[in-house]
């Protein structure tokens, strides 16, 4: 299975057998994410972070893991402070960048950045986020994360909040149908995951399901996934208020569901979950923020030829 200069774009790009390929690289790779062993599998390696979007989670965990593996990272910094200010194109910063970095990570707030950018690089692009599309990287460290924390295979799965323009919701549902998950959509009517993705994963023979109240499904689910529903999207506050207090996780909730039911979130959250869940045994998303080192890392050994 060769990954060598391969663009990461979408997950719509990956098979199940490349899919858990990465993810078991990531398992091999765990101990040097976490510190315990070192390594120099990036050694003379250049990894160039183009975010043209606020990240704290997947710049720092790109960054940790390249510098885990020996490697370095060159930054855009801040907006104001490049040629993006001055009107320079996508395109051209690409075609600069290229010249300096072994590989590209790029976040853009217009969909399709990601590909338009890869057929000007001839270094590997990896989609960290374009817009309302795609975020495979993020999506590999949520099915890692399944699969440590619960069961992946026949997963039971609630996926809630803003599922309209949640790009981790879109590609998280496209890399669960590979693995015959129960998918269950909650959110509020004006907010519901569009219609497209819906029918691509019947089409598939995936049970999905849709509702707007958490309890429906609470009693029955493995993994309660959980998103921002963003408040920008209202025009009346008071409806925001509403529609977010309808899906907030509470302990309350978490009494109805199996003890060992996970609760994962991309983060940041704002109050979609209670903090008293943060100590509980359900409460998994520091983990999955931590997932990402060691996916990322795996990606990029691939990618970069360190790793077959």
């Amino acid at each position: 299975m060769n990954f060598t200069n391969m663009d990461i774009i979408s997950m719509k790009d990956f098979s199940r057998d490349m899919i858990d390929h990465i993810l078991n690289v990531a398992e091999e790779l765990e101990p040097v994410a976490r510190g315990e062993k070192r390594s120099n599998i990036f050694s003379n390696v250049l990894l160039s972070l183009l975010f043209f979007e606020p990240s704290t989670r997947t710049r720092m965990s790109f960054e940790s893991a390249i510098i885990r593996g020996g490697g370095n990272v060159l930054n855009l910094g801040s907006l104001e402070a490049s040629s993006i200010s001055k009107g320079e194109t996508l395109a051209d910063t690409i075609r600069v960048v290229e010249g300096y970095a072994d590989a590209i990570v790029l976040r853009h707030p217009k969909e399709g950045a990601a590909r338009m950018a890869a057929e000007y690089s001839s270094v590997p692009i990896i989609n960290a986020g374009d817009g309302a599309g795609q975020h495979p990287t993020q999506t590999l460290l949520d099915l890692y994360t399944i699969k440590r924390e619960s069961v992946l295979d026949g997963v039971k799965i609630a996926i809630a909040g803003d599922l309209k323009y949640g790009r981790t919701a879109h590609s998280l549902c496209y890399a669960l149908s590979l693995y015959g998950a129960e998918i269950n959509l909650v959110s509020p009517d004006s907010l519901q995951m569009p219609e497209e993705i819906v029918n691509d994963l019947r089409g598939q023979n995936i049970n999905v399901y849709q509702t707007s109240v958490m309890e429906e499904v609470i009693e029955d689910i493995d993994v309660l996934y959980a998103t921002r529903i963003q408040k920008e999207r209202f025009p009346d506050v008071t409806e925001y208020e509403k529609v977010a207090a309808s899906l907030k996780i509470t302990p309350g909730l978490l009494d109805k569901a199996k003890i060992d039911l996970k609760v994962m979130h991309p983060l940041p959250r704002v109050n979609e979950i209670d903090a008293s869940i943060d100590n509980t045994n359900h409460a998994c998303y520091f983990k999955q923020s931590f997932y990402g080192v060691p996916v990322r890392m795996a990606l990029l050994s691939l990618v970069m030829g360190r790793l077959k």
